[in-house]
């Protein structure tokens, strides 16, 4: 008998480990493919850099945020820019800079043809995404823009009257709550499409905010309410300083980092990153605030899930619905490819609704001062789906390699019998340091699904993908409107 090498053992213990902690039900999700979108530049048609010398278009951080947009298109959400690189004064920002929010529409071809990963190990799909266009984020009205002395002007020189672009620069906000839609800042974080594919849904971690975009043309449409407990009262341009100046309301960088939308379309769910800093911040903290909101109304109700795996406080980095009663989302560490470290806890858990389907509105929400923990209808129940570490361990990769910051999910059309999840990653816009823009494949059943149990014996349930129109389809409908609104115009001349 032969031997076993030690890249073999190592496999099998990771194996090992992974049904040990996830069960043989959750042993049954598959890592079967990755793909990578490398090039230099987006669609966006900008010009010019930015103030530490980066091009206004640099593709980056694109997996800060990935949805399904119909048949093989995917919105991909990068953050508020390049902040990795240094400039002349730029530590006064957080070396933040004047880069316009955007997304980027990527279609992806997933096959059951197989490939071979950057590891050698084979796997079951070939994935290539490719680049269709980049949509820049403005409002109709104007904006605050920061004016830091030392540093140019925060206001876009692409701003025309009545297009006033959002940026990712950390002094774009007037004095005052940070929930001002007002403010110019935007960190985005997550985007979800409306059911009838005409908007987007957009989270931030500023605010943190929850606006909708028009899909095509990207323009600011509307504002939801948010919890007045989300946000902090004394706004600065620097992180540190912003932590330091605040008694209550979300950790600076660590808004709400998560949303999701429901199968119907008519509610979202954002999550915010770490834990308040009434409910003992991003150290201290035990859960993680979940705000539902009824998109027809605007009406919100507030939630909290335990943000502990094994005795340990973890930041989430997204979330998106199963079906009408569970929500899944992505507690990480900050380690792996692009921090210099190991990755050792990146998980995917799902979330039980059935609690808060009738629980009481925001009245009330607070932590227990001493346990740091929700008790009740406001705490959600939560259970292992699976442990991406691990099978990417398992494929070949190695725990410096795995990156960081994995922060995008979205399921997609289903592959020869198997649903589809893709989970990207937010390099930072260093590739050379984070790696490139990779989407990683999982693949599973509704019986996977449903062997997976919450405390109060509720099963996760069958996959409900969200009824998002072809893109063809939708395209077609916005020609035959154009082609109405002529006619009208040349009627009424």
């Amino acid at each position: 008998m032969a031997v076993p090498t030690p890249t073999q053992i190592a496999r099998l213990v990771s194996l090992a480990v992974l049904a040990c902690a996830a069960g043989s039900a959750q042993a049954a999700f598959e890592f079967v493919g990755m793909g990578s979108l490398d090039a230099a530049t987006d669609l966006s048609g900008l010009t010019g850099t930015l103030e530490n010398g980066n091009a206004a278009n640099i593709l980056g951080g694109m997996g800060s945020g990935f949805a399904w947009a119909g048949g093989n298109a995917y919105l991909a959400l990068p953050d508020r820019g390049p902040n990795a690189s240094s400039y002349t004064n730029g530590a006064l920002v957080d070396n933040t800079t004047s880069y316009i929010a955007r997304f980027n529409t990527v279609t992806m071809a997933v096959n059951s043809a197989p490939s071979t990963l950057p590891t050698g190990t084979s796997v079951p799909y070939t994935v290539t995404p490719t680049l269709q266009s980049t949509t820049l984020l403005w409002s109709s009205t104007p904006l605050n823009y920061g004016s830091t002395a030392g540093l140019a002007s925060g206001v876009p020189t692409q701003n025309t009257a009545g297009k006033y672009y959002f940026t990712g620069r950390s002094d774009g906000f007037a004095a005052g709550s940070s929930s001002n839609p007002n403010n110019a800042r935007l960190d985005p974080e997550s985007i979800r499409v409306s059911a009838d594919g005409k908007s987007v849904f957009i989270s931030d971690e500023y605010g943190p905010y929850v606006y909708q975009f028009n899909r095509q043309t990207g323009e600011r449409t509307r504002t939801f309410s948010l919890p007045s407990d989300l946000a902090i009262a004394n706004q600065n341009a620097l992180g540190a300083t912003e932590i330091s100046g605040n008694a209550s309301g979300r950790v600076t960088n660590k808004g709400m980092e998560g949303l999701a939308i429901s199968p119907d379309g008519r509610t979202l769910y954002g999550i915010m990153q770490s834990a308040l800093i009434q409910d003992g911040g991003d150290k201290n903290g035990k859960t993680n605030r979940i705000v539902q909101i009824d998109i027809a109304s605007g009406a919100v109700k507030e939630f909290a899930v335990s943000n502990l795996i094994g005795g340990t406080s973890y930041n989430n980095s997204e979330l998106i619905a199963i079906n009408d009663h569970t929500l899944a989302f992505l507690p990480r560490d900050g380690k792996g490819l692009g921090d210099g470290t190991s990755a050792a806890v990146k998980q995917v858990w799902a979330i039980d609704l059935s609690k808060a389907t009738d629980a009481n509105d925001v009245t009330g929400l607070s932590a227990d001062g001493t346990t740091r923990l929700f008790t009740g209808k406001q705490l959600l129940d939560k259970a292992m789906m699976f442990d991406i570490v691990a099978m990417l361990k398992n494929a070949g990769f190695s725990v410096t390699d795995i990156p960081s910051k994995l922060e995008g999910i979205a399921f997609g059309p289903d592959v020869d019998g198997y649903h589809v999840m893709y989970v990207t990653n937010d390099n930072d816009f260093v590739p050379g340091t984070a790696g490139g823009n990779r989407q990683y494949v999982f693949r599973f059943k509704d019986s996977d699904l449903n062997s997976i149990t919450f405390s109060n014996g509720q099963s996760i349930g069958a996959l409900q993908m969200q009824a998002v129109p072809e893109p063809a389809t939708f395209a077609l409908g916005l020609s035959a409107l154009a082609v109405i609104g002529g006619m009208a115009r040349r009627r009424r001349a």
